[in-house]
């Protein structure tokens, strides 16, 4: 959430930033005429408390003289009255100032380049080689349902359109890359953490997907409970009202969860296959850092997130987001994209974000600094990586025309010892 005052004073350089992200400068002016609006009221309410506890006093001296206090005591009763008011229509304000102010997109980071849509991200980098085949490779989808190890069908049956069981050597595969990533998370720092996958609308609105996303989440039904989009959001939330020491940071957790996605507004695109699911596996990486070394903290989420693709040879790019591009909360995003040969292109596979303060304002996530100042904390997040999307890009990187699939090399111990997967004869 974006501070109030920096708006007051900052005004013209938060239109233009915002106005990059697609906010119309009606919405701007709409608030400031409320803030102006607000600020006068309370000015007008404080001069008649005043008024107020001046005449209280001029009644209790008259009352203790046994004068007539009636036009005293009438006067504070009209003035109670107007206070009683303008609450009122302060309380209608704040209301308002509140619905456009937490529904205003985060600031862009100076660097962020400026642009409409994807259109307008910038490649940073490559890493990596794209196989070549002497065959026509195979969709990730064919070949996990010609293997025996992914089954959509029997998925929609059960749960609907966009779920799916993984079985046999595809289940051992999903699980052998989810706990490879977290233990080289592990090993760069990460504390492992097991959270809830279920949190309530404080916890939801302090990563910024409430009140403004609300259709694209599974909530529970006469519950404040929500089935978490990411495990972004019970992490980010562990420090939630409290006050770190800066000597503490940063801090980092990794961990495993499912996440729930409505995927409102994707209608049509990527119906088949692991690429947008209503329930997938993620490995997240969250940190929390002071608002000095919180961008070297975004290069450095990035290279993990590297570093696993790197050590499972997959093809990647790197692109950073144009502020028509970022979500919400982020001041500045990269994302990785893994390259998928039967699309011949590449595809998300992690997205690493700074938010700077935006989450922590929400949720009060602060620290002390030397001088003892209380400061807001700043945090990011990243994906390390979706691991429905790796073993997509893992099915079609290491296919075989036979129709079997090779095994990264940094798995096998994790798929105890299978180096390939074939069909069952």
């Amino acid at each position: 959430m974006l501070d109030i005052k920096m708006i007051r004073t900052e005004i013209d350089e938060v239109a233009k930033k915002l106005a990059s992200r697609g906010v119309e400068s009606s919405v701007l002016e709409h608030l400031q005429e409320l803030d102006v609006k607000r600020r006068s009221h309370l000015v007008e309410v404080e001069e008649l408390k005043q008024t107020r506890n001046t005449v209280s006093e001029e009644i209790s001296q008259l009352k203790r003289k046994k004068e007539d206090a009636s036009e005293q005591i009438a006067e504070m009763q009209k003035t109670s009255a107007k206070i009683k008011e303008l609450d009122a229509h302060l309380a209608e304000i704040d209301s308002e100032i509140d619905e456009i102010i937490t529904r205003l997109p985060n600031l862009p980071a100076e660097d962020v380049p400026v642009g409409a849509d994807e259109e307008d991200n910038v490649e940073i980098r490559r890493g990596g080689i794209s196989p070549s085949f002497d065959f026509e490779p195979k969709p990730h989808w064919e070949i996990g349902e010609e293997l025996g190890i992914l089954d959509f069908d029997r998925g929609a049956k059960v749960s609907g359109a966009r779920f799916l069981y993984y079985k046999g050597l595809g289940a051992r595969l999903e699980r052998a890359i989810y706990n490879f990533m977290l233990d080289e998370h592990a090993s760069e720092g990460y504390t492992e953490i097991i959270p809830p996958y279920l949190v309530n609308d404080t916890a939801m609105f302090g990563t910024g997907q409430f009140p403004k996303f609300k259709e694209d989440v599974f909530q529970i039904d006469n519950g404040n409970l929500t089935l978490i989009p990411t495990a972004e959001v019970p992490l980010t939330n562990y420090y939630a009202n409290e006050i770190l020491d800066k000597k503490d940071l940063p801090i980092y957790f990794t961990a495993l969860s499912p996440s729930f996605r409505s995927e409102a507004g994707s209608a049509g695109r990527d119906t088949r296959g692991l690429i947008r699911l209503h329930q997938f596996n993620k490995v997240e990486m969250v940190k929390f850092a002071d608002k000095e070394t919180s961008f070297d903290e975004l290069e450095k989420m990035v290279v993990n997130a590297e570093n696993i693709l790197q050590k499972l040879g997959l093809a990647y790019r790197v692109i950073v987001l144009c502020t028509g591009d970022m979500g919400f909360s982020a001041t500045k995003t990269y994302d990785l994209e893994v390259w998928i040969p039967a699309q011949n292109t590449y595809r998300e596979i992690s997205s690493c974000s700074n938010t700077g303060d935006f989450q922590a304002r929400r949720a009060k996530i602060r620290y002390r600094d030397e001088e003892g100042k209380v400061q807001l904390a700043h945090t990011l997040n990243g994906s390390g990586l979706a691991v429905g999307r790796t073993v997509a890009a893992i099915l079609e990187n290491y296919q075989n025309a036979d129709g079997s699939v090779t095994i990264p090399e940094v798995l096998v111990p994790y798929m105890n010892g299978v180096t390939k997967i074939e069909k069952v004869k």
